[in-house]
């Protein structure tokens, strides 16, 4: 079964995490034998541009000393063959159109997005 994953929300949990929580997930789920497909929608239009680590965050005493590495997650997805999609519109609307992006990135448009999800089985939106 063939499983598009459709992820809107960025930047959720990084503070406490080292991740994008849905973005290990699929992780996970291609190596326990899982056939995914990733679109970064909304802003998470903004990981395909992520070339850094993020910066620590520092509440009162507390310091996250492991911040997030969303470039690494994406790079991650990319070297296991998990194809990678962004709508060229969310870029444009972002202002990111003439931002490079990940070679393996595949940056679409609306009339690719119907072909995706009319081969896939399955839509996960997160």
């Amino acid at each position: 079964m063939k499983i598009l994953q459709v992820v809107e929300q960025a930047f959720r949990t990084i503070v406490e995490e080292q991740d994008d929580t849905i973005l290990w997930l699929t992780q996970s789920m291609i190596s326990a034998g899982g056939d995914l497909e990733v679109l970064l929608t909304g802003n998470c239009a903004y990981y395909v541009i992520l070339k850094q680590r993020q910066p620590s965050l520092t509440l009162g005493s507390w310091k996250q000393t492991e911040p997030a590495e969303l470039n690494r997650d994406i790079t991650n997805l990319l070297e296991k063959k998990i194809p990678v999609y962004v709508l060229h519109e969310e870029l444009l609307e972002r202002g990111l159109l003439d931002t490079p992006v990940h070679e393996d990135i595949q940056v679409i448009n609306h009339d690719q997005l119907l072909d995706i999800y009319d081969r896939v089985d399955q839509v996960w939106q997160w």
